[in-house]
């Protein structure tokens, strides 16, 4: 099966905004602040963005309001073309215990995370569709950690479910990953050293006291 372009159709997207001079609307997903700058960088000149804070699956709650703040703080000191919005939804943690039953078994990386990725995507689409945004997207696919191909898959099937077009990406392009670590230090943002739920924060103590036995 021959492998898509995400970032090159993403691009087409951009060109034929622009060959129209058109600056279209954008709800943006984002997970964290840090995730959230590469991508800002690569879209704040072509969109009018409206930033989307809903993660369910992080815990704990303490974690979630410290990325949510950071988030925020980085959209007001981060200077951009067009004004960035920011748009917050209530910490509802048991939509993730909802879509993750019966996947609690399933590794990091699977169906689960398949799981929370629509989730997002879908809540993403609902208030797009609601507000008459152009488009919606999410920065997800910044992470070399995200199945990409898997985010952009149900993104394309929620377009057809919502009337608001998906905007296809793959920001691990163009040293997108590397950039959100420079714009991380440039910005002293916090980076979280797990994806966001307790699976994956068990996952992350259990490698490092597998860590911590190897070198004792």
């Amino acid at each position: 099966m021959e492998k898509i372009n995400y970032d090159l159709k993403m691009m087409n997207i951009i060109k034929e905004n622009q060959e129209k001079k058109i600056i279209p609307t954008l709800l943006l997903h984002t997970c964290c602040a840090p995730c959230s700058s590469a991508v800002l960088l690569r879209l704040s000149d072509f969109f009018e963005i409206t930033v989307l804070y809903y993660n369910p699956n992080i815990e704990p709650k303490d974690e979630y309001e410290k990325r949510k703040s950071e988030q925020q703080r980085f959209l007001c000191e981060y200077k951009t073309k067009y004004p960035i919005s920011f748009l917050d939804c209530d910490y509802d943690h048991e939509a993730f215990e909802k879509v993750s039953k019966g996947l609690e078994k399933e590794k990091e990386g699977g169906q689960r995370c398949f799981a929370c990725y629509r989730m997002r995507l879908e809540k993403t689409a609902q208030i797009a569709a609601e507000k008459e945004f152009d488009y919606f997207g999410t920065s997800l696919t910044v992470s070399p950690y995200k199945n990409s191909a898997k985010i952009n898959e149900i993104g394309a099937e929620l377009a057809l479910k919502y009337p608001a077009k998906f905007l296809y990406s793959d920001f691990k392009k163009h040293d997108g990953y590397k950039k959100s670590i420079e714009m991380s230090k440039e910005y002293h943002l916090y980076r979280q050293d797990y994806c966001g739920c307790h699976f994956s924060l068990e996952g992350r103590e259990k490698y490092l006291k597998e860590k911590m036995e190897t070198l004792s």
